[in-house]
């Protein structure tokens, strides 16, 4: 069975010179698997922009509105972390297409992978920390009311918690939310989700790994989710400029390979994401991307 990888060249746009977020980084990630997957059964697929009647199943019309219109205000443009424009609002579209998309292939086939996504900070009505549209809360509901699944997990281990997912499900039993992420770490107050787990600053890969591992299979087995949307972030690592871990490459693939081989094990299947990593080295922060997509590749 193929591998399906799900990119769009439009995951890149143009940004002000000296913009702090790594935009390069999904078109490096797209050459090094090519690269390095040449050999493997990989299909790649390409998304559509998500329409706005499925954006608008997690997101409020009057945020949704004044993103896609160009109405949002400079104070919101701020707390995102964007100025606006066409191509973000495209990207955004596109991204969250993206992992649309990647969970429909991961229903057929089991697993399949974005090169983008995991914009866990976007809540229903503004957007937070270069998270725009929660393209996770957006595919979870999407699916449900779909009626493609009835529970879902999503495993959330970017360094960061993920609060607007959090808060989108807060009201929503059948989608539980687990996050792993450094406690002192943005945000500041942090949104309260089914499992969180609270990490101290400088946590390595054997600490790191125990905790996932006392967690993740007993998780699966109460939750009993007909699919897992993980939220592979790579900020975790101890050179992450925004990170307040200390995982190493081989860290995060075995988290990754646990994570991909618990599912496995319980005929779980899964939708993986991308999620956070700021390393200005962009050819080391797309090797970090490439991690959960090699070790897929290879499961």
């Amino acid at each position: 069975m193929t591998l399906s990888l799900v990119h769009h060249p439009d995951y890149t746009i143009d940004l002000p010179d000296g913009h702090p977020f790594p935009m390069a980084k999904f078109r490096v990630l797209r050459e090094r698997l090519e690269t390095e997957l040449a050999d493997t059964a990989v299909t790649w697929l390409q998304p559509e922009i998500a329409a706005r009647a499925t954006l608008l199943r997690v997101h409020t019309p009057e945020y949704l509105d004044d993103f896609l219109s160009g109405r949002t205000s400079k104070a919101a443009q701020r707390r995102s972390g964007f100025q606006w424009s066409e191509a973000l609002v495209e990207r955004v579209r596109l991204e969250t297409g993206g992992t649309l998309l990647t969970v429909e292939a991961a229903l057929a086939e089991g697993l399949a992978l974005n090169t983008a996504g995991g914009t866990h900070h976007a809540h229903a009505g503004f957007a937070s920390g270069y998270c725009l549209i929660n393209d996770i809360a957006v595919a979870a509901a999407h699916a449900r009311a779909e009626g493609w699944v009835r529970r879902v997990l999503i495993v959330d281990l970017d360094v960061h918690q993920g609060d607007g997912t959090a808060a989108i499900f807060a009201d929503t039993p059948e989608v539980v939310t687990f996050s792993m992420h450094a406690g002192t770490n943005f945000p500041a107050r942090k949104t309260p989700g089914d499992h969180d787990i609270e990490l101290a600053r400088h946590t390595g890969d054997d600490a790191y790994l125990a905790a996932l591992r006392d967690v993740l299979a007993v998780l699966l087995r109460d939750v009993r989710p007909d699919l897992v949307i993980y939220d592979a972030g790579v900020d975790v690592h101890g050179a992450d400029r925004l990170g307040h871990l200390d995982l190493t490459d081989d860290g995060i693939e075995a988290r990754d390979r646990h994570v991909l081989q618990v599912c496995r094990e319980m005929a779980t299947p899964v939708a993986a994401v991308i999620g956070g990593g700021y390393d200005r080295d962009i050819a080391a922060l797309a090797d970090r991307h490439a991690i959960i997509h090699r070790t897929a590749a290879y499961l």
